[in-house]
């Protein structure tokens, strides 16, 4: 029979395909060097409580970073019989030292061992995330200042709407990304939660120093409830959720790309390093990247669903089930960055058709609102300025004419109120100027917000 840790209860050796579907090694081997941070963390405290000698505790952290070394360079082979990166670090260690290997797990379990490596992981990768994020964030401001002019219509319900400035639809990006960010450091507050102590449900007997851990750790506190140290996993769901809602964001730039660079807008056009064709339409060229973001997003909101589902109903503590958080939580984080990493330069390498977006702005009757508060600012209730508009846009459709075409007297026709100065109005530039308020469209108010930007990035 295998031995195994706890094997002394039992009188039988596992059966293979039991060691198979039970072993979680395969995915969570990538947790071998936060385990063997929190085990270095651990066994230094056990020799500060005298539980073991200070030169235990040496040749213990020794041993745990020739095994970091060993895994790192593949000269450790992990094996399905040795169930997860925890035990099998374990396991060596006890080759190498012998009985005093065994010492290392004393006051902890792998409950309160598995929650504090997640965590430790996470912290990491949010770190690399935030950055990716921020990079991104560069990159939208970059393409934005290139681009500061360039008029295109906005939409609402996909149809043209008013005009607007690309540089600020750009920046409505920023923004997203900006929450995001903001919640991936909330996330991290209620991470950076120290749970070793907790044992495997109940605490330890063991006079454990848990806040020299959560020093040695760079966590802020450390947990208060042994059970729901070893049971919570909110903090993963949390982070599901903003990979979730990040991915979301993504998924509405992607499709955006996908459509600007249709040749029915035709409004970009994406770097070929960033495109692939047709295996049988030579003419083709396609935004795979863009449509693969947007396919994502219903892989990480699967994976969200898949960790909700899985501690629905779960009894408190620790449940076998909860060994399936892990290949989402992982599947997430992966998906997330490479995203990250491959949006940026396909941003910064399309290419921006000025003249279309702007020609795109001339259909649709786009400055017909500006028409509307032209009317209310010379004393009309809005509701009728818009009532009038209307007759004047189905007069314009039914006789195949644009608004900046109609004469004064045609104008006048539809109401005294309009004088020679609509003109100035009918134009998308001055519509574009005309929103000159604090989170509009118009130029100087894109530039101010970019100086912001700029600002608070140097600070």
């Amino acid at each position: 029979m295998t031995s195994k840790p706890w094997s002394g209860r039992f009188n039988k050796g596992t059966d293979k395909l039991v060691e198979e579907f039970n072993s979680s090694i395969s995915f969570d081997k990538r947790l071998f060097r936060h385990d063997i941070m929190g085990s270095i963390a651990h066994a230094r405290m056990l020799a500060r409580v005298k539980i073991i000698t200070k030169r235990e505790a040496e040749r213990i952290v020794g041993g745990l970073k020739s095994i970091e070394r060993e895994i790192a360079s593949n000269r450790f082979t992990l094996t399905p019989d040795m169930e997860d990166i925890h035990m099998a670090i374990e396991r060596r260690l006890i080759e190498k030292l012998g009985a005093l290997g065994g010492k290392l797990h004393t006051g902890r379990s792998r409950n309160d061992q598995v929650a504090l490596d997640v965590r430790l992981y996470l912290r990491d990768e949010i770190h690399e995330i935030q950055l990716l994020i921020n990079r991104l964030k560069g990159t939208l401001v970059d393409v934005a200042k290139e681009n500061l002019d360039v008029i295109m219509p906005g939409y609402t319900h996909l149809q043209r709407a008013q005009p607007i400035l690309l540089s600020h639809h750009l920046l409505a990006y920023y923004e997203m990304l900006g929450r995001d960010h903001e919640r991936l450091e909330e996330c991290l507050k209620r991470i950076n939660i120290m749970p070793l102590g907790a044992g495997a449900l109940a605490g330890t007997p063991y006079p454990l120093d848990r806040d020299f851990v959560a020093k040695e750790l760079s966590f802020s506190k450390v947990t208060d409830n042994s059970l729901d140290s070893v049971s919570d996993r909110d903090f993963c769901i949390e982070l599901l959720g903003i990979a979730s809602i990040l991915m979301m964001h993504l998924s509405r730039l992607c499709e955006e790309l996908i459509l600007w660079s249709s040749q029915e807008f035709g409004f970009i056009e994406l770097s070929d390093a960033f495109s692939t064709g047709s295996s049988i339409m030579p003419q083709k060229k396609n935004p795979d990247v863009a449509e693969l973001g947007r396919g994502k997003t219903g892989r990480v909101y699967g994976n969200l669903m898949a960790i909700l589902t899985t501690m629905k109903a779960l009894p408190l503590a620790y449940n076998k089930d909860m060994q399936e958080d892990k290949e989402p939580l992982f599947d997430t984080i992966d998906t997330v960055k490479g995203c990250l990493k491959v949006f940026a330069p396909m941003l910064k390498t399309l290419k921006i058709d000025k003249d279309r977006m702007l020609k795109a702005t001339g259909g649709g009757f786009l400055v017909a609102t500006d028409v509307a508060d032209y009317l209310a600012m010379k004393g009309l209730p809005f509701r009728d300025a818009h009532h009038i508009v209307g007759m004047v846009v189905a007069y314009c459709i039914k006789r195949g004419r644009g608004l900046g075409g109609l004469t004064l007297n045609e104008w006048r026709g539809f109401s005294s109120a309009f004088n020679k100065d609509i003109v100035d109005v009918v134009s998308v530039k001055a519509s574009v100027d005309a929103r000159d308020i604090k989170g509009g469209t118009a130029l100087k108010r894109v530039k101010r917000r970019i100086r912001e930007i700029e600002r608070d990035e140097e600070n």
